[in-house]
């Protein structure tokens, strides 16, 4: 029966629960900026409530479109369970260092799941798989602008108010393409 399972889906169990770990990884990442939107909220930091609640809805959307690629191909998608989220952190630059850390993590993950793909000859999943890498370029320059911030203007006086005031103003802008 499972043979015959396997037939519905041109997928590979491997590829497919690689997946099926990254959608987990994107509910993790939504799920960490939202957490980083609340604790930003009570702090103070407006500005970077509102980018960080930006940033859950962009790795909640990016988890549906794993999602839905494979159940697409007929694959077993899994609702993730999504737990040990950080609700508090020790500093307004620390949030914005764990951003940072989740979105190296996550090219990462793509990376590896990019190479698995090209190993299994699963050439339809590794172009998928083209738009994420590409985006993670635009999450770690964000994340990396977003973190020099503290660098530039520093924290001290009005520092903070400076930084959360300029998070909004951060953007990608690839003209190259």
């Amino acid at each position: 029966m499972k043979d015959l399972l396997r037939l519905r889906t041109s997928l590979s169990e491997e590829i497919e629960t690689l997946l099926n770990e990254q959608i987990k990884v994107e509910a993790h990442s939504s799920a960490t900026y939202l957490a980083m939107s609340s604790w930003c909220n009570r702090q103070g930091f407006d500005y970077s409530a509102d980018y960080f609640m930006k940033q859950s809805h962009e790795e909640r959307e990016h988890m549906l479109k794993l999602f839905n690629f494979v159940s697409d191909l007929g694959g077993h998608a899994v609702s993730p369970e999504v737990v040990g989220i950080p609700q508090e952190f020790d500093s307004f630059r620390d949030v914005f260092e764990k951003a940072l850390q989740q979105e190296i993590f996550v090219t990462q993950q793509f990376n590896r799941l990019a190479d698995q793909c090209m190993k299994s000859k699963d050439f339809m999943t590794f172009q998928f798989l083209q738009w994420f890498l590409k985006e993670q370029v635009e999450e770690e320059y964000v994340a990396r602008r977003a973190l020099e911030l503290f660098d530039v203007i520093g924290e001290e006086g009005t520092g903070r108010w400076e930084i959360d005031k300029n998070i909004r103003k951060i953007n990608y802008d690839n003209d190259g393409e």
